[in-house]
């Protein structure tokens, strides 16, 4: 039974309406083999030709591994970000060698893929009583001299991972944003047949 206020138009799995992406976490540390969890579920994404492009770049607080990523997030997202048990930072490999081939060529579903991970993840995390919020407020330039990420892959969105806070404990200007948010009508967002989209 869905413990969440949303109301969705068509039956579907309460999975996906309980789901959401809180800023207030607690600060506890997590397990590896807890957070190597929700990244095997990312491993088994649907993924075009079956490249799997996602990388992960994975950091638990109060490691060594911690501060390099977390100086990629821009300020705005350090300031609730510090309390996450752990930050996994989301890439893409850009090309592809297709089967039967030796040399690489673009990989114009990455990105596409990548996203499939991200979502197995957060569903991942959420079932095992975690949350789970992505965010892209980071510099690329920083991320990519920390960590020795190389240009042909594509960073798409900082993880942060942890137990629910009570938010109070977020500066005054996101406590009014931390509950669960809505959804554009499904009939704004679907066409039979043609596109066709109101504004």
């Amino acid at each position: 039974m869905s413990t969440t206020p949303r109301q969705t138009t068509y039956p579907i799995n309460p999975q996906f309406t309980e789901r959401w992406s809180p800023r207030a976490y607690t600060g506890e540390a997590i397990p590896e083999e807890t957070l190597l969890s929700f990244l095997e579920a990312a491993r088994w994404a649907p993924s075009a030709s079956n490249v799997q492009p996602w990388r992960f770049i994975y950091a638990r607080r109060d490691t060594p591994a911690w501060a390099p990523v977390f100086e990629g997030l821009v300020p705005f997202n350090q300031a609730w970000a510090k309390n996450a048990s752990a930050i996994v930072v989301v890439l893409s490999k850009k090309t592809m060698v297709p089967a039967g081939k030796t040399d690489a060529v673009p990989n114009a579903w990455h990105a596409f893929d990548a996203g499939a991970a991200w979502m197995s993840l957060a569903l991942q995390a959420h079932a095992a009583g975690w949350k789970a919020h992505a965010a892209g407020g980071f510099d690329a330039k920083v991320l990519r001299a920390n960590l020795g990420i190389p240009d042909d892959h594509d960073i798409h969105a900082m993880v942060m991972v942890g137990r629910q806070a009570d938010k109070a404990i977020l500066p005054e200007g996101l406590q009014a944003r931390e509950q669960p948010n809505d959804r554009t009508p499904l009939a704004q967002l679907v066409a039979d047949g043609r596109f066709g989209f109101g504004a």
